[in-house]
């Protein structure tokens, strides 16, 4: 498999719509091989299809919380294919995000603590399940990814222009 260059802001495709898979084939499940790699390799929980320049709406997820008796993040990656959300808690919960895509930048993002999501697995068939906790957030976030939306849509004006600044300073010191 490949690690893939990951597309970061200002680039235009981050706000393009993800159009949906009409079928999980070979392809699909090669994007998602190389998605996993590139989301390993890059030490993120989640990666959307649009972060490695595909529009279309596939996203891997692992949050790596377990780890083996030597200390090493146990890998259990998850791919989500056409994946929406369904239902979404009334009940909120902030988490502190970041984004591969605007790298060493985060913001407190305020979500549905839980939602239920709906989506094709790599073998094609539906599957569906409640999510919350980090979980929930990073779902969320991903399919954000898939309809445009960064991390940095659900902060203050003044909030994501101070963040785009650090990271154009950092760029410049890099």
């Amino acid at each position: 498999m490949s690690v893939l260059p990951i597309v970061e802001v200002p680039d235009a495709r981050l706000r393009v719509l993800s159009a949906p898979v009409e079928t999980v084939d070979d392809d699909i499940r090669r994007l998602i091989a190389d998605m996993t790699d590139t989301m390993y390799a890059a030490k993120g929980i989640g990666l959307a299809a649009i972060q490695v320049g595909v529009a279309k709406r596939v996203v891997v997820i692992d949050l790596q919380e377990e780890e083996d008796e030597d200390g090493k993040p146990i890998r259990d990656p998850h791919a989500y294919v056409n994946p929406e959300v369904i239902e979404a808690s009334d009940e909120v919960s902030a988490y502190n995000e970041g984004c591969l895509s605007i790298p060493e930048q985060y913001a407190e993002v305020t979500r549905p603590s839980r939602c239920r999501v709906r989506w094709l697995g790599e073998e094609g068939g539906v599957h569906e399940e409640d999510l919350d906790g980090l979980l929930s957030t990073c779902m969320q976030h991903e399919i954000d990814h898939c309809d445009g939306i960064l991390f940095i849509d659900h902060v203050s004006r003044l909030k994501r222009d101070m963040l785009l600044k650090k990271l154009a300073k950092a760029r410049k010191a890099a």
